[in-house]
């Protein structure tokens, strides 16, 4: 990273002033501090309101390692578990509007090769299933029958469901019901319900052609493919690998600026494009857990560590550098999109970055 210098750049709206100038100064503060020490690698932010875009920032680079290329305004990311609140949990609870089905039914209803009845979709969605949170799955190779197969030989092996344990293997679960119940594939519904009608044009799985050649690299020689590489265009997650990119908890790509329109679509007053008010409000409301990780249904509620947000705000991370968070009451929505993890992942640095954006933007909303 010493070998290039990073550029930051930084667009304020016009409507940028309900940020305050102290929000604006002490959030540029922290950019270019970051951009400095040349960690993350590279970053995209924008702060959004119901109508606007207050604040647009990147730097960096999407790639240090082959063709070293700058990040650009429209720079795809790796999303890695926003995955499962922006495609699995919104698709989730389109279901529950359009009444085919209801969170309370047995997951074995919708995949009957799944022989547990005591585990529901409400207890997917809220990470109390009792499942366990992760195994490599990716060391069988490009499988996605096997890998199936094999996530539900461990689910059911769970133990007694009720205590918030956050686990991959729920949303993988989640994710091919919800493809049973809609008999449509996931990426197509998706498409369908939910990138259509927001207009998000570079958001999906598996970017192919101009777009992945956009996507910012991830990790280098890490833990989560079979043979070391550098990857690039496709998802990070070992997991989500194995099942050819496509999984609920993880693989789809998107921009800051796509992410934006989803964002925006839960702060505008009165209807919700997608969802109806009695399920957004489900969505919102505590069901599970306690300080630092309480459970609405698919999001974290109550951000800890990131400043003084509302009651009513809904939060999630992904893996790999990304981070939503959003505040109706404010009025106020971020998104926060890096490759962290390239070259190689620092963890708690990533965290420390994270925390610190987010709580120069929280003055704003408290």
């Amino acid at each position: 990273m010493a070998a290039h210098r990073a550029h930051l750049t930084v667009e304020f709206g016009e409507t940028s002033d309900v940020l305050g100038q102290r929000v604006r100064s002490k959030l540029t503060e922290v950019l270019f501090q970051s951009t400095r020490e040349g960690f993350p690698a590279g970053f995209n932010l924008a702060v959004v309101d119901r109508s606007n875009i207050l604040l647009r920032a990147w730097a960096g680079y999407a790639n240090l390692v082959d063709d070293v290329l700058e990040t650009r305004p429209d720079t795809i990311y790796d999303l890695a578990s926003l995955t499962k609140v922006v495609v699995t949990t919104t698709l989730t609870l389109w279901l529950v509007d359009q009444r085919m089905w209801k969170l309370e039914q047995p997951l074995a209803q919708w995949l009957p090769d799944f022989e547990r009845t005591d585990i529901t979709l409400a207890q997917l969605i809220t990470h109390t299933s009792g499942i366990i949170p992760h195994r490599p799955f990716f060391h069988l190779g490009i499988r996605p029958s096997a890998v199936r197969q094999a996530v539900i030989d461990e689910a059911s092996l769970a133990g007694r469901p009720g205590k918030v344990s956050y686990s991959d293997l729920n949303f993988m679960l989640l994710g091919w019901a919800i493809e049973v119940c809609a008999g449509e594939p996931l990426e197509r519904l998706f498409e369908r319900v939910v990138t259509t009608p927001l207009g998000m044009i570079d958001t999906g799985f598996n970017p192919r052609g101009a777009r992945a050649k956009r996507a910012a690299a991830t990790e280098l020689d890490g833990d989560q493919r079979l043979e070391p590489m550098l990857v690039q265009g496709r998802v990070h997650d070992g997991n989500a690998w194995s099942l050819g990119g496509i999984s609920g908890h993880a693989g789809l790509f998107s921009t800051t600026s796509d992410l934006s329109s989803f964002v925006q679509s839960f702060l505008v007053t009165g209807r919700h494009p997608l969802l109806s008010r009695r399920v957004i409000t489900q969505m919102s409301t505590p069901h599970a857990g306690k300080q630092p990780d309480i459970r609405g249904l698919g999001w974290r509620l109550a951000p800890r560590g990131c400043g003084q947000w509302s009651p009513d705000t809904f939060w999630h991370t992904g893996f790999t550098g990304t981070s939503l968070i959003i505040s109706p009451t404010a009025n106020i929505g971020v998104v926060l999109l890096c490759n962290a993890v390239h070259p190689t992942r620092d963890l708690d640095r990533q965290e420390i970055f994270r925390s610190a954006v987010h709580r120069a933007v929280a003055r704003a909303a408290s």
